[in-house]
């Protein structure tokens, strides 16, 4: 995929027993496509997939290594509860952390209600893609989102070798 158009590609993922099983509308995803879209970003990919580990990884494996997506967004499972798994399916995936992604989301998450420290999703780069874990609430994913989104097209084009300078 990547930048053809001057825009980097991006895939959502959303984790949900109940939502992959038709059981729950997923709001939180398609909520997140419409931010990333409004941002430039072009949405190449959506999924629904149980919390469970392989599933997860399978499909973050197919978007980086065969379509090459740029941006993979996740929500859902980053919690404490027995089938939040999350982190750990997307952890041994990444080539590198980014921990200041998720310390940002978590800091200004803080702000607003104290359960933001029970979240654990991680940020991190395979190959040259930025993987991001968000919460599943709908509205908690979408503020997760809004606290890196501007930082993340820098993001992406140092990840691919970019040289320019910060701004």
């Amino acid at each position: 995929m990547g930048q053809k158009d001057g825009r980097f590609s991006c895939a959502v993922l959303t984790i949900s027993d109940k939502g992959s099983r038709g059981e729950r509308v997923d709001t939180s995803g398609p909520q997140l496509q419409q931010q990333l879209k409004a941002c430039h970003f072009k949405v190449s990919e959506y999924a629904i997939v149980p919390d469970q580990p392989d599933p997860i990884r399978q499909i973050i494996l197919h978007w980086v290594d065969v379509m090459k997506i740029d941006l993979i967004v996740t929500t859902g499972g980053t919690g404490v509860g027995p089938s939040d798994l999350t982190p750990e399916a997307t952890r041994p995936l990444l080539d590198y952390e980014i921990p200041g992604i998720s310390e940002a989301m978590r800091m200004v998450s803080f702000t607003k209600t104290a359960n933001a420290i029970l979240s654990r999703g991680i940020a991190g780069v395979r190959k040259q893609c930025l993987i991001i874990n968000l919460p599943g609430s709908e509205k908690a994913a979408r503020e997760n989102l809004e606290v890196v989104l501007s930082a993340l097209n820098h993001a992406i084009y140092k990840i691919k070798g970019g040289s320019k300078d910060c701004c």
